[in-house]
């Protein structure tokens, strides 16, 4: 039988059928192997492309650690808290994670409605990868802002600066910015030292920082600083501001200045005067220098405590003639000049010495440069290279020449301490490290003698009013009135007053110098020399602080005539 074309025909048909759809799913692989390829192609290329991105692990050009990083805390001598960190949360963005500004903008708008809007929109549009929205929020607004739920927008915690004392050591403690880096004060001195340092290498985080102990007494700070609060209102002054010294150790126990600032809020700091007083403000010191010429003359042994000195007449100096401000115009012993603050018997006093020896004193005691001290907020004296005959007799009561507060307690903690120079410091030393650093400026006989003139001044000069403050303290100082000058002229109606001082003179051992400006008269049975105002104030913080320093009072006699030098009894 013959075979025919026909027999195969469907056959052929479904053969080919079989191998178009072969064709095909051959195809759908081939395709399904490219995108294959194709995907993870892109894909490793993605990750080899993020692979070289450098990770952007700063704020604005600030390091996580930096902004991290803690500062130590400040202790007063006792260990009372006067400086901590507190932990708050800061609010940033990633603009190039944000996938719709307008509605981030809006949402976060209505948490934080004094953010400016066109400001906030131009922070979070961008490629930037870290901008600050804003810091040191409450956790409460952390907290809102988290509901929101905008992508992009996040939080770290930073550390910033607190003060539990608010102003009341505003001037030792300085501020902080909101880097939380010192810029003013103890704070600044310390980034000097080491903190800033920490910070940088990153070891400065969490609590791992010892704390810093300073030399300060909080109680007696806290004394000082309301008592100058009460100057300020009582006598309707413009300033005021006192120091109190450990004359052994040098010490500071309590330092303020007024009008002062809240160390919380450092843009208090800018208000009119309120610089620090005590370190960058010089000044006239008035009637108070009359203690270093004393403290000269008798420790060149060219005067004596038993010399008298004529101060019947004025003394002139071309047209001008210095005379005394209560005269007495006779005979003055020399603890008669300094209880009665003859300005004649002084220059007579500083004459016996020698004006060329005058002036190296003044150089031997420091008054021509900076005190050594930790505050950055300092000011050089100003005290002539050289002194001319009139220049010489003007600075020995006081006139001529501008110093700091910070000069004269470390002079007067040196005339009673036995002699010996000590530079003031914030930070705890004992007696032993002081020791190692005294420069002997006083003979010790010469010490006692001005223990002995600042215990009379109290008992029977210009400081009366004082000790009767002091309630058996037993304190002795020296007042000094300085005039200011305005329009080029000493002003009589404007001056400013100190009262330096030492307590208690039988076995002293903190000096003290405060000050009061442009007081006015307290009634009208008082006035407004450095006796009613700064000198009370000193009695004041005296009787108020001196039972916390452990001393006693005691109203013996017998304890002021052993003052007396032998040759005077």
């Amino acid at each position: 039988m013959a075979v025919t074309a026909e027999d195969f025909g469907p056959t052929i048909a479904l053969d080919g059928a079989r191998k178009a759809r072969g064709n095909l799913t051959q195809n759908r692989i081939r395709w399904m192997v490219l995108a294959l390829v194709l995907g993870f192609g892109l894909v490793g290329g993605r990750l080899v492309q993020l692979g070289m991105v450098v990770p952007d692990s700063t704020i604005e050009g600030q390091a996580r650690d930096v902004i991290t990083a803690t500062r130590p805390p400040i202790l007063d001598r006792n260990g009372l808290e006067m400086a901590v960190d507190i932990r708050v949360p800061s609010l940033f963005a990633e603009p190039r994670r944000i996938i719709d500004v307008e509605e981030a903008v809006r949402k976060l708008r209505t948490v934080l409605p004094d953010l400016d809007e066109t400001w906030l929109r131009n922070r979070l549009t961008g490629e930037q990868g870290f901008v600050w929205v804003q810091r040191e929020l409450s956790p409460a607004i952390q907290d809102q802002v988290m509901r929101l739920g905008i992508p992009g927008i996040d939080f770290i915690t930073e550390s910033k600066r607190f003060y539990p004392g608010m102003t009341e050591a505003s001037h030792i403690l300085g501020a902080t910015n909101i880097d939380n880096q010192g810029i003013a004060g103890i704070e600044k001195h310390m980034d000097g030292e080491n903190v800033a340092l920490l910070q940088d290498l990153g070891l400065a985080r969490g609590n791992a920082l010892a704390p810093v102990d300073l030399s300060v007494d909080m109680r007696v700070q806290h004394i000082m600083h309301e008592q100058l609060l009460d100057a300020m209102t009582r006598y309707q002054a413009i300033a005021a501001a006192g120091v109190m010294m450990d004359i052994y150790t040098g010490e500071i126990i309590a330092l303020a200045s007024l009008p002062d600032f809240n160390p919380n809020e450092p843009a208090t700091a800018l208000v009119k005067d309120s610089f620090n007083r005590i370190t960058s403000g010089i000044f006239e010191p008035g009637s108070i220098f009359k203690t270093v010429t004393m403290a000269g003359a008798l420790d060149s042994g060219l005067v004596r405590i038993t010399d008298q000195f004529d101060a019947r007449f004025g003394i002139r100096f071309g047209r001008f003639t210095i005379d005394d401000f209560h005269g007495k115009h006779r005979i003055l012993s020399l603890p008669e000049v300094y209880k009665y603050s003859s300005n004649i018997g002084t220059i007579r006093v500083m004459q016996a010495m020698g004006k060329d020896a005058f002036r190296a004193f003044l150089t031997t005691v420091g008054f021509d440069q900076r005190v050594p001290f930790e505050l950055p907020e300092m000011r050089l004296p100003t005290v002539p290279k050289e002194l001319s005959e009139v220049g010489a007799a003007t600075a020995s009561f006081g006139h001529g020449l501008s110093v700091s507060p910070l000069h004269m307690v470390t002079a007067y903690a040196a005339f009673v301490n036995g002699g010996n120079y000590i530079a003031p410091t914030l930070y705890k030393r004992d007696v032993a490290e002081a020791e190692a650093l005294y420069r002997r400026v006083l003979q010790p006989s010469t010490s006692e003698s001005i223990r002995y003139l600042m215990r009379l001044n109290a008992l029977e000069g210009s400081g009366s009013q004082m000790n009767k403050e002091a309630l058996g303290y037993r304190v002795g100082g020296k007042t000094g009135t300085a005039e200011k000058v305005v329009d080029g002229r000493y002003s009589s109606s404007k001056v400013t007053n100190f009262f330096a001082s030492a307590f208690p003179l039988d076995n002293p051992r903190y000096a003290m110098v405060i000050m009061v400006d442009e007081p006015k008269a307290e009634s009208v049975t008082t006035g407004t020399t450095a006796g009613w105002n700064a000198g009370m104030v000193t009695g004041r913080i005296v009787q108020r602080v001196a039972p916390m320093l452990g001393i006693a009072p005691d109203f013996s006699e017998i304890l002021d005539r052993n003052l007396v030098p032998p040759a005077l009894r």
